[in-house]
């Protein structure tokens, strides 16, 4: 079995191209069983429910639709787990519109069936038709998924939980099973001020929307200060990059190059936006990728 790369002590996955890998169950098979092969050590998705209709909604300026594809990412997680050893990680689940106890059943199931290689990657999205949708209020997103990830942990270490707090009520209630891992890492997504100080007062590790030389020194020193205000040592929090494998061998290391200076734990590499379609496009450019890292 080809041994998952780490290198320099960076965990080096790849992002699940979700809107061009297409609609066949094979094709995502002979993905992830490309991806774990050629010596990847995660796979990471992110979440859409629905997509908007724009022309029901004429001022639709968000980059996806109701045309573009999106695999749930612990239903395809449960998949995956039945022929791959991979890890896998949510970045992010939008979990301010979705019931707190659900997330932990699901993500707690998806850790028994791989064996406790759940990541549990959180974020409050921007799509405020999915929201409206899904009966959940956008306005009070950020301060919803605060309560969720302190109640999060608590469903996924406690054979019994009580908790009566401001958006969420549980009365001696648990999920069984619980996972092999406990906690799960929670992992937040973060832009925005009060989302780097939130991640750094509560989050195991995070994702930088910008890179390095490009705002994330000023995001990094953001996420330290709200670790370091909630008393917690900055340097324990994960941090995970993503490089774009289309950038090039050259500038593909100069990239992983930055990202290990710039202290990253993990790194994806990103195969979307690039042209590609179908899973064997995407499993092309990840075997070039692989033989940069190497």
């Amino acid at each position: 079995m080809v041994q998952p790369y780490r290198i320099d002590g960076v965990d080096i996955g790849v992002v699940f191209p979700q809107t061009e890998i297409g609609h066949d169950a094979g094709g995502v098979r002979a993905y992830a069983e490309a991806i774990a092969e050629l010596g990847y050590s995660h796979v990471l998705a992110y979440d859409h429910v629905l997509g908007a209709d724009p022309s029901v909604h004429p001022d639709w300026q968000g980059p996806y639709d109701l045309h573009s594809s999106f695999y749930e990412p612990l239903v395809l997680f449960g998949f995956l787990a039945g022929f791959t050893s991979l890890g896998v990680v949510t970045g992010i689940l939008i979990a301010p519109q979705r019931q707190t106890a659900l997330i932990a059943k699901q993500a707690a199931t998806v850790d028994v069936l791989t064996g406790g290689k759940l990541r549990l990657g959180l974020g409050i999205g921007w799509n405020k038709v999915e929201y409206d949708a899904l009966g959940k209020d956008f306005s009070d997103r950020g301060r919803r998924l605060e309560e969720q990830i302190g109640l999060l942990r608590r469903l996924l270490t406690e054979e019994s939980v009580t908790f009566d707090g401001r958006y969420e009520h549980i009365l001696g209630a648990g999920v069984c099973p619980l996972p092999p891992q406990r906690p799960i890492p929670i992992w937040v997504g973060a832009s925005s001020r009060p989302a780097l100080r939130r991640a750094g007062r509560l989050a195991d590790g995070w994702f930088p929307l910008v890179v390095p030389g490009h705002g994330l020194e000023e995001a990094v020193e953001e996420v330290r200060a709200g670790a370091e205000e909630a008393g917690r040592d900055p340097s324990s929090l994960g941090m995970e990059g993503r490089v774009n494998a289309g950038a090039g061998p050259d500038d593909l290391v100069k990239h992983l190059d930055r990202w290990r200076a710039a202290g990253a734990t993990h790194l994806s590499v990103n195969t979307m936006g690039a042209g590609l379609y179908g899973a064997d496009a995407h499993i092309a450019a990840l075997a070039v990728a692989a033989e940069v890292v190497v």
